[in-house]
């Protein structure tokens, strides 16, 4: 797998996982969507680890800055 998330789509989706995290642990969101919520922020939380969204693989999109090759 190579890398595909630069540092601020990282940033980005730890950021919503928090926040979806604290609006469901204080029961702003609850039930099914609550959990399915839950279960993307996870997801969320997963990708921003290693670096790598599957999602983007299909598509070819990569938010990773270019290295310059001089």
């Amino acid at each position: 797998m190579k890398a595909n998330m630069g540092k601020t789509d990282k940033m980005v989706r730890i950021v919503v996982a928090v926040l979806i995290a604290v609006l469901y642990f204080t029961n702003v969101i609850s039930g099914t969507l609550g959990l399915v919520l839950l279960v993307l922020a996870l997801v969320f939380v997963l990708t921003s680890l290693i670096s790598f969204c599957p999602l983007y693989a299909p598509f070819g999109i990569s938010t990773c800055k270019v290295k310059d090759q001089a």
